[in-house]
This record gives structure tokens, C-alpha cells and sequence, in this order.
């Protein structure tokens, strides 16, 4: 696995933000990806493909699918 911590201190995988196994901050997250201005409810499909551009956690998938 690629994970890596930054100067910055933040936990990386393969470039990805971790993201902790915390539900309420997961749960935030795509709360805030489907909330966003420039959503235009793109299915669970295509949100997962947005989301994992910038984050990581072990069960993304299966939590927005």
C-alpha cells in the first residue's frame, strides 16, 4: 500500500486523504459532496468517482453505493 504522511502531517493513500474510520465524519463528507453547489445529483456511481479523487477510507465504496 502507498500511504504517506506530509510535512503537513496528514495521512495520505496514493495521494488520497484518509479518512478515519469515524462514521459521523464519513457520513459529513458525503453529506457536503451531495449538498454541494455543483452537484447536480450525479448517482452513487459518479459521486464515489468524485469523491475518491481527493479521499480515501477502506469502506468508501460500499458506504456510497
Amino acid at each position: 500500500m502507498a500511504f504517506e504522511q506530509g510535512g503537513d502531517g496528514v495521512l495520505r493513500y496514493q495521494g488520497r486523504l484518509c479518512v478515519p474510520k469515524v462514521d459521523e465524519l464519513q457520513e459529513r463528507i458525503m453529506e457536503e459532496a451531495h449538498r454541494s453547489r455543483y452537484s447536480i445529483h450525479p448517482g452513487s456511481t459518479n459521486m464515489y468517482r468524485d469523491l475518491r479523487e481527493v479521499y480515501w477510507w477502506s469502506t468508501m465504496k460500499r458506504c456510497i453505493t
